[in-house]
């Protein structure tokens, strides 16, 4: 009986090793940036309306939906692309913001969406 005890604990540990060291793979590839790649954030004015999502499009596809205290934050491939945010709903006739730009490798873009007058601009941030 001692020597199955004995064979439990040592599968045990290996085991608990196994799963710790999957996890800490798993969490440090979530971490690093893909290669050829920028990182794009977007962030919502503290001002930016109450009952409002920011919806966010990269190169014409829809990325985020983001709510009060959100942000959106995700890596592009290197090259050109265009960024396009808009309200809804949009009872106000607010236009949308759009920003075209050229992503390198390596660096990070920030913008801060905020809506002035009937506008929604797209601010890099500094």
């Amino acid at each position: 009986m001692e020597k199955y005890d004995s064979i439990i604990k040592i599968l045990s540990f290996v085991f608990g090793c196994l799963i710790v060291g999957g996890s800490a793979t798993q969490a440090g590839a979530a971490i690093m940036a893909p290669p050829n790649s920028g990182r794009l954030l977007v962030y919502r004015a503290a001002k930016f309306g109450y009952r409002v999502n920011l919806i966010l499009s990269v190169d014409g596809k829809n990325v985020a939906s983001l709510t009060e205290g959100q942000s959106y934050d995700a890596y592009l491939p290197a090259g050109q692309h265009v960024l396009v945010a808009r309200i809804t709903p949009n009872k106000t006739g607010t236009h949308p913001g759009r920003q075209t730009m050229t992503i390198q490798a390596g660096h990070t873009y920030s913008y801060i969406a905020t809506l002035s007058g009937t506008n929604l601009a797209l601010v890099k941030k500094k």
